[in-house]
């Protein structure tokens, strides 16, 4: 096996970057889990556990907008690097004592942490398309892939980590040991990142940050309600649903969802074979709306399962796992696309316009989540989900249908 000295420039900074988003996402699976179980624990509603998490998607909306002209200005080694630093401080936030944990400051915590996942998804994402040559699309499809796969597997994995170190270590001690290894990476990283990469040759303005590509508004329309229709059952009201009707702990709840990820990471790192052509093009909008009407089937069978009360265990957990795998192609065509069509010089720019949207979406879903679960239950939840699939498909009609030739996609 190569050694990492032997190893190109590129692939030495693509396993940096990756690393660090690797770690990061580890601990966010990880405290977003552990945030919803310990304060369901405690007695909180759904929409109380939900208001946990508006200030984590407002300010990643925000984050996504200025962070991509600071990362086209500044660098992406810097954002990155920032991120890492931001979330250590979330952690940090969260270790006063019990009674010291009230809302508004676990909001603040989750404020801070939203920064820093997006500074550093957006950061990892930028950085793939400046390390891959412009005529090489398929490598670049398959590289996002494995980058956006890989990074779910680990929130998986991060899910089942919170609710077992819950379990384990109780909330504080959970905290305290993912702070101090997020520490080491970040200084790792300081030392690992390449101090120019993804700055702009001509410093962009503010104004900038506003997307004028019309491939990628579609786009990020797309993406907003297509991260909408996930979260809008599956933030809050699901892990409420399975610990409160389905009766499972903690270990059940954290490990069920964390093998659900998993899989999910994996589906998505092989979407390249899921969609990739026998004659080398890569996915278009045509793919794009295509996969986005096979999803919407799911949340419909979920829907009318409850409704209708027929074997609900079965149903739930059948339609989510064939959700997971459809919403995993949808999600990895996506972040192909939005590296694709993004400009070469601020890249950083079109990208964070793209996650803006994301976080939008989630946002939108979050806060949704608790408020229809809570009132009207997890089959007003799925319905709602279905219309913003829909919205997703006829958004997506307006994506680019030719896209170039590109290299075939390597095993």
């Amino acid at each position: 096996m190569l050694s990492l000295a032997q190893l190109s420039p590129d692939i030495r900074q693509y396993l940096v970057v990756t690393g660090n988003y690797w770690a990061f996402t580890l601990t966010d699976g990880a405290l977003r889990m552990l945030v919803v179980l310990y304060f369901y624990g405690l007695g909180y509603s759904p929409f109380d556990i939900a208001m946990l998490f508006v200030f984590y998607e407002i300010f990643g909306v925000v984050t996504n907008l200025v962070g991509g002209w600071l990362g086209a200005r500044l660098g992406l080694n810097r954002t990155m690097n920032v991120g890492l630093f931001m979330q250590i401080i979330a952690l940090a936030m969260l270790l006063v004592p019990a009674s010291l944990l009230t809302v508004p400051w676990v909001m603040g915590a989750q404020a801070l942490s939203g920064i820093a996942k997006d500074l550093n998804k957006m950061s990892a994402k930028s950085s793939i398309k400046l390390l891959v040559p412009n005529d090489a699309q398929g490598q670049l499809y398959k590289w996002v892939a494995i980058l956006t796969g890989s990074k779910n597997a680990l929130k998986g994995v991060g899910f089942f980590l919170g609710g077992a170190l819950l379990s384990l270590l109780g909330f504080q001690g959970a905290i305290l040991l993912m702070a101090a290894m997020l520490t080491l990476v970040w200084i790792a990283s300081l030392i690992s990142l390449k101090k120019d990469l993804g700055k702009a040759k001509n410093k962009p303005k503010f104004t900038d940050i506003f997307s004028k590509s019309k491939a990628v508004n579609y786009l990020s329309a797309a993406r907003l309600f297509l991260f909408g229709a996930r979260d809008v059952w599956f933030v809050v009201a699901l892990p409420v649903f399975l610990a409160s009707t389905f009766g499972w702990d903690h270990w059940y709840v954290g490990g069920f969802l964390a093998l659900w990820i998993i899989a999910y990471g994996i589906v998505q790192s092989l979407a390249p074979r899921l969609t990739g052509k026998a004659d080398g093009k890569t996915p278009d909008g045509r793919h794009a709306f295509g996969w986005a009407l096979t999803l919407g089937i799911t949340p419909i069978f979920i829907a009318l399962a409850l409704d209708y009360n027929w074997q609900v265990e079965f149903a739930v957990i059948a339609g989510l796992l064939a959700f997971g795998a459809i919403f995993a192609v949808n999600s990895s065509l996506h972040s192909y696309l939005i590296v694709s069509y993004a400009g070469e010089d601020g890249v950083s720019l079109d990208v964070g316009f793209y996650y803006m949207a994301n976080a939008m979406g989630r946002l939108i879903g979050t806060v949704l989540s608790g408020w229809l679960y809570q009132d009207y239950g997890l089959a007003t939840c799925l319905w709602f989900s279905t219309g913003f699939i829909g919205l997703t498909a006829l958004i997506s009609l307006g994506l680019p249908k030719h896209n170039r030739a590109a290299k075939p996609i390597s095993p």
